[in-house]
């Protein structure tokens, strides 16, 4: 299949990184979102991150111009429809990507291929309310995304090989490697992942560590980049307690029960980095624990 114009559905934090990747690769892309404001930002965003790969000497001057002359945005859903390939990275909930799917569908041409970047729901499930499961899988970008070198490919259990192929090859033109993931709940990198988070938040919890001593123990102990907590706050909180519920409701485990202090943070709406506060209150700086 001949992938040439890439249509992204959110404007956020994983939708500006995937239309930065896009663009940069040499595909044009179009980019949707419900609010103005949202898009201006992700444009800003872009711009930035290439400011930093030219400094950087990944990039030239030349081919950040050409990268942000691909980038074309939107307020109106249905012009995605007439795109090669479909990224819907909306927020992770599945009665939105539903709903954004049921809107999209009647304006898709035949051999568009429709994806999403969900990093836990049930690629099956949320193919079979279209009327293309064999050209829908899971498209799972890693965060922050023009940095991160991994794709999950998730295939639901209708999506065709020659689906598959394409979504590969998409990958392999950005530079990334592709994992090629079954589908079960949160996949192989959040399966793997966010239990662990979990477990760092029941142990500030159960008062075993502080913040900061759980934080550090991983990063020396382990050799983690970045702490548990510190990394929850990076992806957000609210994401990390979705992600947990679709692991205990698809699972049935109770090994894969949210932490109540993590929905408690969730509750009080401190979602981490992007609400300036979480595990950590980014309002001061450096950082300062907030239990």
């Amino acid at each position: 299949m001949n992938i040439q114009m890439i249509g992204v559905i959110g404007a956020g934090q994983m939708g500006n990184g995937i239309a930065h990747v896009m663009a940069l690769a040499g595909y044009d892309v179009l980019m949707v979102d419900i609010n103005q404001e949202a898009l201006d930002k992700a444009l800003i965003i872009i711009e930035k991150n290439l400011v930093r790969q030219v400094s950087r000497g990944k990039i030239t001057e030349i081919e950040m111009k050409e990268t942000l002359s691909r980038i074309n945005t939107t307020l109106q859903l249905p012009e995605i429809g007439q795109t090669d390939l479909v990224i819907e990275a909306a927020t992770e909930r599945e009665s939105v990507k539903q709903a954004i799917f049921e809107d999209l569908v009647p304006h898709l041409k035949p051999d568009t291929i429709l994806t999403s970047n969900t990093s836990s729901i049930s690629i099956t499930r949320l193919g079979s309310r279209t009327d293309r499961p064999e050209k829908f899988m899971g498209f799972h970008f890693m965060n922050p995304v023009p940095v991160m070198q991994l794709v999950e490919l998730i295939r639901g259990i209708a999506t065709e090989d020659v689906t598959f192929k394409a979504c590969k090859s998409v990958v392999d033109k950005l530079g990334k490697t592709a994992a090629s993931a079954e589908d079960f709940p949160a996949f192989i990198v959040n399966r793997i992942l966010m239990p662990m988070i979990n477990e760092a938040v029941y142990t500030l919890y159960e008062g075993v560590g502080s913040v900061k001593s759980i934080d550090q123990s991983m990063r020396l102990g382990a050799n983690h980049p970045m702490g548990p907590l510190e990394l929850a706050d990076f992806i957000g909180l609210d994401t990390c307690l979705a992600i947990m519920n679709v692991l205990h409701d698809g699972l049935a485990d109770t090994k894969y029960r949210p932490c109540p202090l993590l929905t408690k943070y969730v509750e009080a709406g401190w979602l981490g980095r992007k609400t300036e506060r979480g595990f950590y209150d980014y309002r001061s700086n450096p950082p300062v624990p907030t239990r």
